[in-house]
């Protein structure tokens, strides 16, 4: 999708500091309805991104294997120009995989409908042979190769292509009609601008936008109950409780950029979400450059927020975690041992120690730890800071608190996928600051959410880690996990992971 124009995006920055109510980090509870539309779309479905990247890959393999199974069978194996035949397969398998996406091959719409896009696809195929052909004359290799090969080539191939794109397309319609691969909207705001606006949007063919209903602050005067057979299922703060429950992907934000105020009033609530945000431009006066837009079917939308690391990026990242998690568990087994050797021969009880934390969008996750205190002076609720000298800390558990041996174990959590290696510290649900939750010291501290929690994060490293016992330290944790969230990148969760053992030889708030 294409950005907006930075000086016209609203920043997260600008979201947090509008001076109005901020409510969206209390949400209220759903009506019936609301909560019964919830249920149906708890299950996660299947990112279109996510199928035609796959799709790249699969079609670049059966492109590869058939070329080299054509040589085989003609030339023998590799007895003739052993490296050079299979080396020119794979450069022509990959120039068609490069040609079929830059003439948008792999969009939905064209993998839907694959008979009418046979000329394109033969086109393609037909088009990467022609500058094979030319490469090899300009390098005055052409007689080296034979002509039977590449012409067997091309038509085993592109039979395989063609036949593979007709399954996908029955594939796509049958997850299309269950629900597996869709994106899930919900408008945000309603009356006759959600009605033209989802009338829009029903219109596209081919669409992958599921509408799951309306959220509107207004009453049923201004804001009908039932906007083109969608119902409107509640209030703005109770749409934060609605997706977090079901597996929502969009908020289509259904108002007029005139109404700044109101907009940004919204955002102020919806930004906390892991979810993209897009501000319906079909029926804005103002035109912003083609560029300016992203578009469902040919309704642009504007571009406020991005769900972070989301489709290959949460890939890359998983893979991440799991690499390095595992690296951890081996190098740090012996340490471990000897800690629940240590802590069994200190003080009664079980060597871990697991408490509830907030995880990724405020699901309730079970994180472990060495058990540092006391068995029956435990707080697994965490509403009283540990401090300095603190009676319900055991001996073995003041050293491993102070060297975080005590978080090892999270490597498991990292793992098994309910933690990643690197994010926003968990904080126990309970978990309060002079008698307040955290979430009531900072306004959209339920942001921190919007990706899973880590075993270390930024805030750790620049000095935000032990002791929550101000609330400008809850804040500046806040504030640098924010940052870690809008800045993500692979290269950072490295420069993080091992700047981590370096700052953790600091242990001044470490308690």
């Amino acid at each position: 999708m294409n950005e907006i124009d930075p000086a016209r995006r609203f920043s997260s920055e600008a979201v947090r500091k509008f001076d109005g109510p901020a409510d969206g980090d209390k949400p209220g509870g759903m009506n019936d309805v609301a909560r019964q539309v919830a249920s149906q779309y708890r299950r996660d479905t299947m990112s279109p991104i996510m199928v035609s990247g796959v799709l790249r890959m699969v079609e670049f393999a059966v492109l590869l294997v058939s070329g080299l199974c054509v040589y085989f069978y003609y030339v023998g194996f590799f007895n003739y120009l052993a490296w050079q035949y299979p080396l020119t397969i794979a450069a022509a398998s990959f120039l068609a995989v490069v040609l079929l996406d830059v003439t948008d091959c792999y969009q939905v719409v064209a993998l839907m409908r694959p008979i009418a896009n046979f000329g394109r696809i033969l086109l393609v195929w037909a088009g990467t042979f022609a500058l094979m052909a030319l490469t090899a004359f300009a390098m005055k290799m052409s007689q080296d190769y034979s002509r039977l090969v590449f012409g067997t080539w091309f038509v085993v191939a592109f039979v395989c292509l063609f036949g593979l794109r007709l399954m996908m397309s029955k594939l796509i319609r049958r997850w299309a009609r269950d629900g597996s691969m869709e994106r899930r909207a919900v408008i945000v705001g309603g009356g006759k601008a959600a009605e033209v606006l989802i009338r829009s949007v029903e219109k596209q063919p081919y669409n992958d936008i599921r509408i799951c209903g309306i959220f509107d602050d207004r009453g049923d005067k201004r804001s009908p109950a039932l906007v083109a057979g969608y119902p409107k299922l509640g209030t703005i703060s109770e749409l934060i409780e609605f997706a977090r429950i079901a597996r929502i992907d969009m908020l289509i934000v259904s108002l007029p950029l005139t109404a700044e105020s109101r907009v940004l009033q919204l955002l102020k609530k919806l930004w906390v979400l892991p979810v993209d945000i897009r501000l319906s431009a079909h029926s804005n006066a103002l035109q912003f450059r083609p560029r300016a837009y992203s578009y469902i079917g040919s309704v642009p939308m504007l571009d406020i927020f991005d769900k972070p690391i989301n489709d290959w990026d949460s890939v890359a990242k998983r893979a991440f975690d799991i690499i390095f998690s595992l690296i951890g568990i081996v190098v740090f087994l012996p340490v471990m041992l000897g800690t629940a050797i240590a802590i069994k021969l200190d003080s009664k009880g079980p060597v871990l120690f697991k408490q509830k934390r907030h995880g990724f969008n405020n699901e309730v996750i079970e994180v472990y730890k060495f058990r540092s205190m006391y068995t029956d002076r435990s707080d697994p609720t965490a509403k009283q800071t540990v401090t300095k000298n603190d009676p319900r800390v055991t001996r073995v558990g003041r050293f491993i608190r102070k060297t975080s041996i005590d978080e090892l174990p999270q490597f498991f959590n990292s793992l098994l996928g309910s933690l990643s290696l690197i994010g926003p510290r968990p904080h126990a649900i309970a978990a309060q600051s002079h008698n307040l939750l955290y979430n009531e010291v900072v306004d959209g501290y339920f942001a921190r959410h919007k990706v899973k929690p880590g075993v270390t994060g930024w805030a750790q490293i620049n000095g935000w880690r032990g002791e929550m016992d101000t609330n400008e330290k809850i804040r500046m944790r806040t504030e640098y996990d924010l940052y870690y969230i809008e800045n993500w990148s692979l290269l950072f969760d490295l420069r993080i992971l091992f700047l981590t053992p370096i700052r953790l030889l600091n242990t001044e708030n470490a308690y």
